[in-house]
């Protein structure tokens, strides 16, 4: 029987997504045998320096990556919005799975359950990994004070609850979800208060663009509704700055034009001060079935 060797993070979230893929991998291909191996990557062995300090694109995705280029894995299972939009050559997504709620959350100390970050009492702290979020709420919340916070969900949960440091904590809905800790969500923040990261809430599976036994096994796992959006949010990020979901730049949403192309309306958010951004309006993106091979892949 043949193996089909997965790659992914250690992370409990990470083990709980991955094995997700390859339970309905594993539906698809009852005589294929599936193996999972978990490794650390950059982004989890430094946990003293914020994400947007590091200076390093690619994060969470270096290290598995060069498993699979060495062939030490057949396929990698990411959080999309960790996914740099330009990739290593000879890599491309090869899937991307049904989104979930991509909304960022809102995590309480239990002291503070009940409140809004609108309502915590002046100069909170309210701790989270990006530079993203943090920039858009001290804007909208100003007298609310953000710090970054690092580690995965538990312990960034533990630190919330055991230490006094924290108000609330910031983290994606969809991964609070997954964990089945939809019980500690506080508040979830709508667009216009925090606009939610490219990519989030789905999941992308990298292959070697060359292996198309690969991409025929993982290419049962697009969902078409998140492949367009995702796509389309990829590409918007992609002609703004040639990098990574995390640096800034956020897609609001997109819409097929009468002429069949596929707008975006976009939200460039360039930082010139510590809380200020600039807004760019409208942009077009070409069919998504050239985007597949020139912008997803």
């Amino acid at each position: 029987m043949r193996v089909i060797r997965v790659g992914t993070r250690k992370s409990q979230l990470a083990r709980i997504q991955t094995d997700s893929v390859v339970a309905t991998l594993k539906a698809l291909n009852p005589g294929l045998q599936f193996e999972i191996i978990a490794m650390s990557t950059t982004g989890d062995r430094i946990l003293d320096t914020a994400l947007s300090k590091i200076g390093e694109k690619s994060l969470f995705t270096k290290e598995l990556e060069h498993a699979l280029e060495k062939k030490e894995v057949d396929l990698v299972v990411h959080s999309l919005k960790d996914l740099p939009t330009v990739l290593p050559p000879g890599f491309t997504i090869g899937a991307i799975c049904k989104r979930e709620n991509p909304y960022d959350a809102v995590v309480f100390h239990p002291k503070f359950v009940g409140k809004t970050l609108e309502t915590l009492p002046e100069k909170s702290v309210v701790g989270t990994s990006s530079l993203r979020r943090a920039a858009q709420l001290q804007r909208k919340f100003p007298h609310l004070e953000f710090k970054s916070i690092r580690g995965n969900l538990n312990t960034r949960l533990q630190k919330l609850d055991e230490l006094q440091e924290f108000s609330a904590i910031i983290l994606a809905t969809a991964g609070l979800q997954r964990m089945g800790w939809q019980n500690r969500i506080g508040q979830i923040l709508r667009p216009e208060e925090c606009m939610y990261a490219v990519g989030q809430g789905a999941l992308g599976v990298e292959v070697r663009a060359r292996d198309q036994d690969i991409l025929d096994l993982v290419g049962m796992l697009h969902d078409p509704e998140t492949l367009l959006c995702c796509i389309a949010e990829r590409a918007f990020l992609k002609h703004l700055t040639y990098g990574s979901p995390r640096t800034g730049h956020r897609v609001v949403k997109g819409l097929w034009s009468s002429q069949g192309e596929l707008l975006t309306a976009g939200r460039r958010l360039q930082r010139t001060s510590s809380s200020a951004y600039s807004y760019k309006g409208w942009t077009t993106v070409p069919d998504w079935r050239s985007l597949e091979s020139g912008w997803l892949r």
